[in-house]
């Protein structure tokens, strides 16, 4: 007999560790090839672990609500064989190269058990296994880590960074760099609870979503431009057009991909709005990767992204967006749909709302809100004079990350999708 181990696929590019939700198979159990074992869940997305053998399920080695690294195994399945098997080179993941190039002197920390360094700061500063092993036998508090400028991504702490620093700190008669000043996070006032009041615990996508949106707030300076938009043409066009479409192409053509094939055209001309911050360094986008939030059927949010948007055709485009949301409402997509967007398109407009304030989607630096699509009476300018008419109109709500977006082209921006959308031929074919 011999045994394979399943191990804790990556789940994404900064993703680090994930949830076991719920185990599948149990012990002793039989296990089919491509058959699913065991169902985890990240910040990002909720998957299933197939495996890739078949054999029996042997030994569980992390319960229900574990919180595994990527790269942990975490069961091992019995097969028929004579030799011990190779781990799935499919889901295994590669030691990361700070892990890979350990010296002597820092393997000898991992044996630590106990690491009381926690993984997340109280600030949301991630912090791995070997950081921590490190800071723990060097006697590096949180508060001194807290300290240190990661040259990582997203500023992580790396081993190089750590082993810096407690070399420094060695020859400065381990003084204690002090922390940036920060300002002070108020606490919410306690909620009295009486007898008829019901309590909900919330989920743990909606803990994560909302810890999210207030990073975001508190590390972009929020700003927001509005501007409305005639879609007459496009809504007179989309009408004239759709069966045709439906029977040619076999998709539904709703208005989301029209607004989305023009936002995507108009960040190819204003790239600066396809970037990201990065501590002092602003960091140009290359391709146009763009967000689409969308509802799960739980009522939170999540946001497939259009990988190369800009190079998609309408038809393309459409089919894209109906595939990630068909997707999205399953709970289907996969944790590459929901990476490496650089700019985002909520449609607040499908819950009749008319205009919103975006949060934007970190680390990028803005988001459009696409309003509900009305029918209201509206000035008509004409050769002949101006006259009341009867419209289809909606709103633009742009919210745009002042430290590195000014009103000029946050505005500039806009207003050029609304001249996109308003010169839409109302006579072009499908």
């Amino acid at each position: 007999m011999a045994q394979v181990e399943l191990i804790m696929p990556k789940m994404g590019e900064s993703v680090a560790e994930a949830t076991i939700t719920s185990w599948l198979k149990e012990v002793g159990d039989t296990i089919e090839l491509d058959e699913a074992i065991v169902e985890i869940a990240t910040d990002k997305v909720d998957s299933e672990v197939p495996s890739e053998v078949e054999g029996t399920l042997v030994e569980v080695l992390f319960e229900k609500d574990a919180v595994v690294e990527v790269g942990a195994t975490i069961a091992i399945i019995e097969t028929e064989g004579a030799e011990v098997a190779a781990v799935s080179n499919e889901t295994k993941v590669q030691a990361p190269k700070e892990v890979v190039e350990i010296t002597a002197a820092v393997e000898k920390t991992i044996e630590a058990v106990a690491v009381p360094i926690a993984k997340n700061s109280d600030s949301g500063k991630f912090y791995s296994p070997l950081v921590r092993n490190i800071a723990n036998k060097e006697g590096v508090s949180m508060k001194e880590l807290e300290a240190i400028s990661g040259s990582g991504k997203d500023g992580r702490v790396t081993k190089n960074d750590i082993l810096s620093y407690v070399a420094t700190k060695g020859n400065t008669s381990k003084t204690v760099a002090t922390p940036p000043v920060k300002n002070e996070v108020l606490k919410a006032a306690p909620v009295s609870v009486n007898g008829g009041d019901e309590v909900i615990e919330m989920s743990r996508m909606g803990k994560l979503i909302a810890k999210h949106m207030v990073d975001s707030v508190q590390t972009s300076a929020h700003v927001q431009s509005f501007i409305e938009i005639d879609v007459t043409n496009i809504v007179k066009w989309r009408s004239k057009v759709k069966d045709a479409f439906l029977k040619r192409e076999g998709e539904k053509l709703t208005f989301t991909p029209i607004l989305m094939h023009a936002i995507a055209s108009t960040i190819k001309k204003y790239p600066m709005i396809n970037i990201a911050l990065n501590g002092d360094s602003i960091i140009k986008k290359k391709n146009i990767n763009l967000g689409m939030a969308a509802a799960l059927p739980d009522g939170n949010l999540i946001v497939p992204v259009i990988k190369n948007a800009d190079q998609l055709n309408l038809v393309g485009m459409t089919k894209q967006v109906n595939d990630l949301a068909n997707r999205a409402r399953n709970n289907q997509l996969k944790p590459d749909d929901i990476q490496g967007g650089t700019y985002t398109v909520t449609n607040v407009g499908s819950f009749g709302s008319v205009m919103g304030t975006p949060i934007i989607n970190q680390p990028q630096v803005a988001i459009l809100a696409l309003g509900a699509i009305r029918k209201v009476p509206a000035v008509v300018e004409t050769a002949e004079g101006d006259f009341i008419g009867i419209r289809y109109r909606m709103f633009l709500s742009h919210s745009y990350d002042h430290r590195v977006v000014n009103g000029a082209l946050g505005g500039q921006f806009v207003k050029a999708v609304k001249d996109y959308l308003e010169a839409w031929d109302s006579n072009r074919e499908i």
